[in-house]
């Protein structure tokens, strides 16, 4: 059976007394304390590099905005919330959050693990050298940081293939928080969620249809449509994509433009998994479970996140 990628141990450093003893500088200014960086990755509007902290001796993730999104108030409220939820929901399948403040220009930014591993959309790609238990143990874990963050209030809205990292010991983590909802003390949505910025005009370029591609797919119709009372619903009908495009390399929503493609999301029905896979064996609880996660219909889906993750465990 093939396992997930191992990485070089050159990669997992010794640790040494003159590292884990050396005296911390009198003037230990949080503007000196990062050094070092180097880009992993560039969002849409935000920028992911990995740095040395030099007051703890190890390299971590930084995140920031761009440039030409630093000074925008929505966005930096995005980054906040990111930052804030991330922290907040300590779970084994949500990254760690270090820090959260400004840099020298007085931009924000906060500090994360990092992990190397590898996105769930490079293992979906190469679907066909795991099986079937070892996709859906991914989607499993993904499903219990949901759990959490539902118990919590919290409704993530933007679960993707590319926002999940397997690393190589395993561990599999949802990542970018950044369109999470969250109420206010009285139950009420914050004007934040009214801004939904995954609904695209219908004048977009190749390049911008692409990126709105990779998040349209996994959004559940009720949130394409902006209905005000989104629950944790809208994650589950997500991971029932996740678990479709696992084991047919095809996403259930398809078009080749953006008003196409919300159609096919809102309407269409999409064929059954067993029917598409040519490489993976599907069983019928698997394909009835999938199914139901992607009703169009939110109340003829599974109800919560335990019971998807009851019905997987089958």
């Amino acid at each position: 059976m093939s396992k997930f990628p191992k990485f070089k141990s050159s990669e997992y450093p010794t640790l040494y007394v003159e590292q884990t003893d050396k005296e911390l500088a009198a003037n230990s200014q949080s503007s000196f304390r990062y050094a070092y960086f180097k880009t992993i990755a560039k969002g849409g509007k935000s920028l992911i590099q990995s740095c040395k902290d030099l007051h703890l001796g190890r390299t971590i993730c930084y995140k920031s905005l761009l440039p030409q999104f630093a000074d925008d108030p929505i966005e930096q409220k995005r980054l906040l919330r990111e930052a804030r939820v991330s922290a907040l929901l300590q779970h084994p399948n949500t990254m760690p959050t270090y820090e959260l403040g400004r840099n020298r220009q007085g931009h924000y930014y906060f500090t994360m693990k990092l992990v190397h591993g590898y996105t769930f959309r490079e293992i979906i790609d190469y679907r066909e050298r795991y099986d079937m238990t070892q996709l859906l143990d991914i989607v499993i874990q993904v499903a219990y940081a949901l759990e959490y963050a539902h118990t919590h209030g919290v409704v993530h809205r933007d679960v993707k293939p590319e926002n999940i990292l397997v690393g190589p010991f395993g561990e599999v983590l949802l990542l970018d928080w950044g369109l999470a909802k969250v109420r206010n003390q009285e139950g009420d949505e914050s004007d934040l969620d009214s801004i939904d910025p995954t609904v695209a005009s219908a004048e977009v370029s190749m390049t911008g249809f692409q990126k709105l591609q990779g998040t349209v797919c996994y959004m559940s119709p009720e949130q394409i449509t902006r209905e005000a009372d989104i629950d944790g619903r809208t994650d589950i009908y997500s991971l029932g994509v996740l678990l479709y495009e696992a084991f047919t390399g095809n996403t259930p929503a398809m078009g080749e433009s953006m008003h196409k493609l919300l159609a096919s999301a809102l309407h269409d029905q999409p064929p059954l998994p067993s029917t598409l896979s040519s490489t993976i064996p599907i069983s019928k609880v698997v394909e009835t479970t999938v199914m139901q996660c992607l009703a169009k219909d939110r109340t003829q889906r599974i109800d919560n996140v335990a019971e998807l993750i009851r019905q997987l465990k089958q």
